[in-house]
Order: C-alpha cells, then structure tokens, then sequence
C-alpha cells in the first residue's frame, strides 16, 4: 500500500549529502547526517512521519538498531506512544526473543525483549532506510511473535529501484524521502 506524501520532500532531499563510491566503487550512499543536523529539516521529517500516524491508536514505536534509534523516540514522543529498541545479540539485558535473517553476504541477528510487546498492542516499526526490506522483515517477525499489530512501517528513506516495498503488500509502507537510483 502506497502512502501519499504529506509534505513538499524536496526540500528535505535537499539536505541528504550523496557520497559516491562508499562503502565501495559503484554505490551511491544517501547520508542522512546532514539532514539530521538541521534543526528545521530534522523537525520537518519527525513532523511529516507523526503527521502520517496522528489519527491512529499507536501504542508503540519500534526502532531498528542503530539508526532507527534516532528517529523512534522522536516519532513515539510526538505519538504519545511508548519506545521499544530493536537490537543486536547481547545488547538487552534481560528475556529476548530473536530473528535471523539472511543478508547478501551472510546472515545477522535482531533481539527484542520477550515482556517489550503486549499482544494486540499497535505499533509502527520505523528505520532510517527501506532498500531489500530484509531487516524490516525480520522485525516484523518478531512483533508478529510477541503478538503485536503492526500499524505501519516508517522510513526516512526509500530505495524504489531496490523493491523492498514489495516485501509488505498488505501493509502501509510510508517513507518520505524517495530515490530510483
């Protein structure tokens, strides 16, 4: 499910500095950072993610380690919901449950405490990026788990050309900032 975007995002594309060749030759890296430094843009996105969600019961904000962490708070605040981190193995202190998921070269882990979630509770899970969609997908496994209900998927950026959006048809996927290459 598309989401329409509520405000003008050129403005805020603007702001994201492009580093070619990083991590290696051919890729080109959206770097949020100069964004995320300026204090009216930085509003403008929170504002724009909360804007989308406002009228709907969210109980919880979920943030993907590490990155998600930056935007989660913010948006939960701004929701009057609760924030729950979503972290790599050994990072939480007490009863996790854990997802592994494959990844291009490999594979990787996310925990989340197994009391973070009260069945039925609504909650958007929120990361800084949608590309193959592989980390999202592994989240919602583990909300799903627990017996959460997932309200939506939030994302500053979006990848179009990378499809990871395909992975949630039957979900509201709302990112605001897009790229097809």
């Amino acid at each position: 499910m598309q989401s329409p975007h509520p405000v003008n995002c050129e403005p805020l594309k603007a702001l994201v500095r492009t580093v070619p060749d990083f991590p290696k030759p051919g890729i080109l890296f959206y770097d949020i950072t100069t964004l995320l430094k300026d204090k009216q843009g930085f509003a403008k996105l929170i504002d724009a993610m909360a804007e989308h969600y406002i009228d709907r019961k969210v109980d919880l904000v979920l943030g993907i380690e590490a990155r998600g962490f930056i935007f989660g708070p913010a948006l939960a605040y701004r929701l009057n919901a609760g924030f729950v981190p979503v972290r790599k193995p050994k990072k939480l202190p007490a009863q996790t449950v854990r997802v592994t998921y494959d990844l291009e070269y490999g594979s990787d882990t996310l925990e989340i405490h197994e009391d973070a979630i009260e069945a039925g509770q609504r909650i958007v899970l929120v990361d800084d990026l949608l590309a193959t969609g592989g980390t999202m997908e592994a989240t919602v496994k583990l909300v799903r788990q627990l017996g959460g209900d997932i309200a939506g998927l939030a994302f500053a950026v979006e990848l179009d050309f990378l499809k990871g959006r395909e992975r949630f048809p039957d979900m509201d996927v709302f990112s605001l900032l897009h790229y097809d290459e």
